[in-house]
């Protein structure tokens, strides 16, 4: 069974940055792409950034320029780094995985930016 947990949300004050992690349960290198999405209530899921096997990175146009998602084989983690963090940015957090035709989707984590 494949499980993606999140971790790193919380609160955060305008302009500040926040990193989120997302630990697999398997190697990251099994999945075709992993990303993190966002959500707001009454909202679609938002694509944040996403990350090849081959370390291909996209970015959403709201967080260009300001974000970066990285990888860690040894501990099957990815990372979300967020800067300049807006209100906004106000959302519940999830981590996706693409593998073998299964997409799989953390529980999700909350980030509230507010002061």
């Amino acid at each position: 069974q494949v499980q993606l947990v999140e971790s790193g949300g919380g609160l955060v004050q305008p302009g500040g940055s926040l990193r989120l992690s997302c630990a697999a349960s398997t190697s990251i290198f099994n999945f075709g792409a992993m990303g993190w999405y966002r959500q707001t209530p009454g909202k679609e899921r938002e694509m944040v950034a996403t990350i090849s096997n081959m370390g291909n990175r996209n970015y959403g146009d709201s967080v260009k320029g300001r974000s970066t998602i990285s990888r860690d084989s040894a501990k099957n983690t990815v990372y979300l780094q967020i800067n300049s963090l807006k209100p906004e940015d106000t959302a519940v957090y999830y981590c996706r995985g693409f593998q073998f035709g299964t997409v799989y989707w953390g529980q999700g984590t909350q980030v509230t930016v507010s002061s």
